[in-house]
């Protein structure tokens, strides 16, 4: 068919154009996907430490699903070697034992007016203290009903319930129990983790001999074990042969 004079012949798309356009929507199905998929599908699989003490060893698991920054910092500062030759520096017994602190490496006594103050950030520690170097946010919505309870690992911070609640570091306890001082903290600190076995050791650590007048000078903080207990390394596992139990998290 031969086209009229002065009429222009009607163009078609051309097929790169169209393929073009295919490309473009493939690509926009396939970033929709992935982004309902790691954001509401995916559930990152259970993590474990191992805590190696001078009283013993436990385990527990850490919830990336739950905490992701925190047990992000956490494993980092683990595999750092950061948590090695610290002295649980807060015991109290039936609320917490609590570590983390870098002034508390090797456990001399010279440092112990210090002890609890330190994060993995603080001014004027090494390279190998400095792992972490960063804050970790408030993480407290994620998995609605995980508390303060025995066993449950949380994240220690700066500040109060209402201030410093985006300054978890280095710095973890353990609870003791369910009393009323656990619970009150409940909704306010990082839980990211349950120990899982070796609770007997845990409560050995809570029963050591405490510093006290007259025993230990009144510059040093309550609560510190005498002699220190310490924690000789933190392993990252990606399974353990345990059959306690633990949280649906």
């Amino acid at each position: 068919m031969v086209d009229k004079p002065g009429r222009r012949k009607k163009q078609s798309f051309l097929p790169w154009t169209k393929l073009a356009a295919v490309a473009v929507a493939a690509l926009v199905v396939v970033g929709v996907g992935w982004f309902v998929y790691w954001g509401y599908v995916y559930v990152p699989p259970p993590v474990y430490a191992q805590f190696n003490t001078s009283d013993g060893s436990f385990q527990a698991v850490l919830y990336p699903s739950c905490a992701p920054q925190t047990v992000s910092n956490f494993v980092s500062l683990a595999k750092a070697g950061f948590y090695n030759d610290l002295v649980w520096h807060r015991i109290v017994p039936t609320f917490v034992i609590q570590a983390g602190d870098p002034h508390s490496r090797g456990g001399y006594n010279d440092t112990r007016v210090s002890w609890g103050q330190g994060f993995s950030n603080t001014t004027g520690l090494t390279s190998a203290d400095l792992a972490g170097n960063h804050n970790v946010p408030l993480e407290v919505n994620q998995c609605p009903g995980l508390g303060t309870y025995q066993g449950y690992l949380a994240m220690a911070r700066e500040g109060n319930f209402t201030s410093g609640l985006n300054t978890g570091n280095s710095q973890f306890f353990v609870n003791l129990s369910n009393s009323s001082s656990n619970i009150q903290i409940s909704g306010h600190y990082t839980v990211f983790g349950k120990v899982i076995s070796g609770w007997g050791v845990v409560q050995a650590i809570a029963n050591s001999p405490l510093c006290q007048s007259p025993t230990c000078p009144s510059a040093w903080p309550s609560g510190e074990p005498l002699p220190p207990v310490f924690i000789t390394s933190v392993v990252i596992l990606s399974s353990i042969n345990s059959t306690a139990s633990s949280p649906g998290y």
